[in-house]
């Protein structure tokens, strides 16, 4: 029995992925749609990052993805994001830097402190969660980019210096 074909209109089509993302499975449609900032329903289709992955193939634990998705939030709370932009209408006009407030410095505290239990930023796990989590690099990129002792590191060595970092983090934050 043949499947009936779902008709598609021009305005699902403008909303749809791109092909390209598709076929790098970036992205998956959701069963049902899903609520933005409002609480509106908003389009069904959600990114798929690197942790989202490992926990599906059980590589790590549902703990494990919760301790990185705390530390990614402080890490994006704290401002450390590499490619953010400040809000060009709180720059100062005397050319002064802008300064943090009370809330980033917390944050930035509790995000070095973290680092602190990994070995810090430049121990293999430290460097890992930074770029891997944080400013959410694929393993791949962190693996040929950073690598360890000038060296490109294997995509099973990577992915086993993340496991082991998550592990540490998840015991930090006492998951």
């Amino acid at each position: 029995m043949a499947r009936a074909k779902r008709k598609t209109s021009p305005q699902d089509s403008v909303l749809a992925p791109t092909q390209e993302r598709w076929a790098r499975r970036e992205v998956e449609r959701l069963p049902r749609a899903i609520a933005d900032e409002t609480g509106r329903p908003a389009r069904p289709y959600r990114a798929t990052d690197t942790l989202l992955l490992m926990e599906r193939n059980g590589t790590i634990s549902a703990p494990m993805r919760q301790a990185a998705e705390d530390f990614r939030a402080d890490f994006h709370a704290a401002s450390l994001d590499p490619l953010a932009a400040p809000d060009l209408g709180r720059v100062p006009q005397s050319g002064r830097e802008l300064l943090l407030t009370e809330r980033q410095a917390e944050v930035r505290k509790r995000v070095w402190s973290a680092l602190g239990a990994l070995g810090g930023f430049a121990s293999p796990a430290g460097s890992c969660v930074w770029h891997v989590v944080g400013a959410e690099w694929t393993l791949k990129d962190w693996a040929l980019r950073e690598g360890w002792g000038g060296r490109p590191l294997s995509r099973e060595t990577a992915a086993g210096v993340l496991v082991g970092a998550l592990g540490v983090l998840q015991a930090y934050y006492g998951l």
